[in-house]
């Protein structure tokens, strides 16, 4: 009897540490709900401005509106005056105030500071508001792509909006008030206020100048020549700042096509970070690159500045010919340097580079440029990129890698690579964010250039700018030519692939520059996806570069070179 009585005691001697320990806190939350009304207090959203202040994403004040079905003393006459000040149906609301199968409903979100006003002069019983900002981008569709966009609750969905979330978030409050079992306020009772934590706001690289020109500028390349697409980066080759990045065609942020799910992603991706292409000859500025260094180091297989490629139109690998885009007639291509084979993009001349390096030397060039792997960019759903196996890559498919084929990159891997082959032989993490501040405005973070490899020398890098030089005033590249400034670059003409094969009469028309060539400071990546009619990156690509440029010293007053 004795051990069923001690039994029984220490049965309910559990029972009661569970319920006033291990329970407690759910006890405590249950009964707070019971017997409060908790009005939400939204935390502002941080806002989010350029590199000069300007603010690209901010919030307009807006207010959301609940009900208490079971505080609702008069349904009817709420329902007129709600329905009237939110220009709602008089029926759907009048369901709402009286639904008492749910503690609490929202009436409207998103609500005017004016209607706000009306309903608070009336003194409806049971029907309260809370602010609930609306998102306001004040350039529209300005970098669009980049900073991204809320959903309807104000949590980032893309872009910089979402990467940054926890900082512009904040943390919500809510102020509570003590009720009946029916939620109907207690005469007297006091409101206990939890105030809320506004999120923080972000400073970006982004130069929104420099954006806005670099958008009208491809915006009217995509319209002259009917492409698919048209984007474009800028970036600080000195610390691999992004200045602008443009994705056509692109969407107001104020009017999101949020009914077209299929339009919303194609519109909101930023295809220069998350897409992969063929950049064709733009890459023979990283396969120049490492021939000049290994030239440096002593490497006899390397191309020295003057020694001279076959004048031949074809080069045959594995049973694989590969051409030149020019028929070598009347002494074309004939007795050609580094720089000559830059100058004219002779394919040929970088199979010769890439099969006398080697593929172990090469791919190891290929990973210090760091393709196959993520930049480091503060951004969502960057793509690697598509290299193929050093231990599975046929010689034929090699040699193609020399002048741009058989290998993906994205544009911004391939604007980074070019960067660090220009500016001294450093490569680093590219960002878009240069600070992040309080609601008070004190900085609390600021991001400083990371270096993740240098994969040539200063003195490679400073040969390979002179022959980029060479492009532009005496090359293919002479449509990104300023008079008065030191411009350098590389233009690119690639033929895209649909289920595996050529796709006839589609192309990627690209340049890739930078200035001044002497002293290394501003990049631009030029793409230009199937325009109509004309189609060379000469053609194409290089007068936006050039456009670009001549925006950018607009708008920075920098001045010509002396001499």
């Amino acid at each position: 009897m004795s051990v069923a009585i001690t039994f029984l005691f220490c049965l309910f001697l559990a029972r009661f540490f569970y319920i006033q320990v291990i329970w407690q806190d759910d006890l405590n939350a249950r009964a707070l709900d019971q017997w409060t009304r908790e009005i939400p207090v939204s935390a502002g959203r941080g806002n989010i401005y350029d590199a000069n202040g300007e603010l690209l994403a901010g919030s307009v004040a807006a207010y959301s509106v609940y009900a208490r079905a079971s505080a609702v003393s008069d349904a009817e006459g709420g329902a007129q005056l709600l329905s009237a000040a939110l220009g709602l149906s008089y029926d759907a609301v009048l369901e709402k105030l009286t639904d008492k199968s749910r503690s609490e409903i929202v009436i409207a979100k998103r609500v005017e500071k004016s209607a706000v006003e009306r309903i608070e002069g009336a003194d409806i019983a049971g029907v309260y508001y809370a602010r609930d900002d609306t998102r306001f981008y004040p350039h529209g569709a300005l970098a669009c792509q980049v900073l991204g966009f809320t959903s309807y609750d104000g949590s980032g969905s893309t872009g910089i909006e979402q990467y940054y979330n926890s900082f512009l978030a904040g943390e919500n409050g809510e102020i509570l008030f003590e009720t009946d079992l029916v939620g109907v306020d207690l005469e007297g009772a006091t409101a206990a206020y939890i105030p809320a934590t506004d999120g923080m706001s972000l400073t970006l690289t982004l130069d929104y100048r420099i954006q806005a020109v670099a958008e009208q500028v491809m915006e009217a390349v995509l319209v002259e020549y009917s492409a698919k697409a048209a984007r474009a980066i800028v970036l600080d080759v000195t610390d691999f700042s992004v200045l602008a990045m443009v994705n056509l065609p692109s969407y107001d942020l104020n009017d999101i096509p949020r009914d077209d799910l299929s339009a919303l992603n194609a519109l909101s991706r930023n295809a220069l970070v998350s897409d992969v292409y063929e950049p064709g000859s733009t890459f023979k500025i990283v396969t120049a690159a490492a021939n000049i260094e290994e030239y440096l180091q002593g490497n006899t297989a390397a191309y020295a500045p003057n020694r001279v490629f076959s004048s031949a139109r074809t080069r045959t690998v594995d049973g694989t010919t590969i051409r030149c885009w020019s028929d070598h007639a009347n002494g074309k291509h004939s007795n050609q340097t580094l720089a000559e084979a830059l100058n004219n993009s002779c394919n040929p001349c970088f199979v010769d580079i890439a099969l006398s390096l080697g593929k172990e030397t090469f791919y190891d060039y290929l990973a210090a440029f760091n393709f196959g792997r993520a930049t480091g960019l503060d951004f969502s759903g960057e793509a690697i990129g598509m290299l193929l196996p050093e231990s599975t890559l046929r010689d034929c498919d090699f040699a193609r890698i020399g002048f741009g084929q058989t290998i993906a990159v994205t544009p911004l891997q391939l604007a980074c690579a070019s960067a660090a082959a220009v500016n001294g032989g450093n490569y680093y993490a590219p960002r878009l964010v240069k600070e992040i501040s309080d609601a008070s405005g004190a900085v609390v973070e600021r991001t400083s250039p990371v270096l993740l490899s240098q994969p040539v020398s200063e003195e490679a890098s400073r040969m390979l700018t002179a022959m980029l030089e060479g492009v532009v005033r005496d090359g293919s590249g002479k449509k990104a030519f300023i008079e008065g400034y030191r411009v350098a670059g590389k233009t690119g003409t690639a033929q895209k692939y649909e289920d595996g094969r050529i796709a006839q009469g589609k192309y990627v028309s690209s340049f890739v520059g930078c200035f001044p060539a002497n002293s290394p400071k501003y990049l631009a990546l030029v793409i230009v996806d199937e325009p109509q009619g004309a189609y060379y990156g000469s053609t194409v690509a290089a007068p936006c570069a050039k456009q670009i440029f001549e925006g950018i010293i607009d708008i920075l007053q920098i001045p010509p070179v002396e001499g």
